[in-house]
């Protein structure tokens, strides 16, 4: 990866093929090992989620119903994590119960976050880069696709690498990706890809959240064929974009028609 600027990451290091629950949290299989690379949160110079100064931003028409349901979806955008919420913490142990289930969370600071993929102990921390809606944007997955969301969690698919990827701030990363590719912060979209998602958004509030799934299930596909390693998370990362654009620029009437979706299993 070419750019390695400022910022931290927690890679993990592969050590068998599952993170074999037990009644412990010193069971866990998995190894975090800290460094440093660009390619975390908000502000850092990770290529996939930057915006090119010399696009060209066209101008799409909203339609009442689309101009609504993207300013709700902005609302949600532009929510910090508050670890002080208690409408917070309680998704946070949410995603917990959600992640593990049948195993007992410390507390909302515990060395037991690191299991999930997040940096350290305090997974608050981490959402700097993409806000509740992070959370959010988790939680749907784990909900709604157990069973590949078990599966990225535990690295259970495939010929995985010595070093893989943390899950959790990966899945902050794709949320923040999603929100530049799709023009969300923007009163207007600038690009067909932003006008086409706002089509879905209008028939489906939950389409954020349903894209992020097929993204975040994309993503591990392409880090599978690709045969990556955590530094290769930047270079995978834009690929997931430009096969996510392609797919959303075909002709579908809904999200479950992109070709990627079959890749989530419930």
């Amino acid at each position: 990866m070419d750019d390695r600027g400022g910022g931290s990451f927690v890679a993990v290091r592969r050590i068998s093929s599952s993170l074999g629950r037990g009644n412990s949290y010193h069971s866990t299989s998995a190894e975090v090992v800290a460094g440093s690379a660009a390619w975390l949160g908000r502000g850092l110079s990770c290529v996939c989620v930057q915006r090119r100064e010399n696009d060209a931003h066209p101008s799409f028409d909203l339609t009442p119903a689309q101009e609504e349901c993207l300013q709700r979806l902005q609302q949600r955008i532009d929510v910090a994590y508050d670890s002080s919420n208690i409408e917070h913490q309680e998704a946070l142990r949410a995603l917990w119960n959600a992640a593990f289930p049948g195993e007992e969370l410390s507390g909302l600071i515990s060395e037991q976050w690191k299991e999930m993929g997040w940096q350290g102990k305090d997974p608050s921390t981490d959402f700097r880069g993409g806000g509740f809606i992070s959370l959010e944007n988790l939680l749907f997955f784990a909900r709604n696709f157990q069973k590949s969301f078990q599966d990225l969690l535990r690295k259970q698919e495939g010929d995985r690498a010595m070093w893989e990827y943390p899950f959790a701030v990966a899945g902050v990363n794709i949320t923040f990706m999603l929100i530049q590719m799709l023009d969300l912060e923007a009163v207007k979209p600038g690009t067909v890809v932003g006008a086409t998602f706002l089509k879905f958004l209008a028939e489906n509030e939950s389409a954020f959240d349903l894209l992020y799934c097929i993204t975040f299930k994309l993503m591990d596909h392409q880090w599978l064929a690709m045969h990556a390693s955590y530094m290769d998370f930047n270079t995978v990362m834009k690929a997931t974009r430009r096969q996510l654009e392609r797919e959303l620029l075909q002709h579908i009437t809904c999200l479950e028609d992109l070709p990627s979706y079959s890749l989530l299993n419930r």
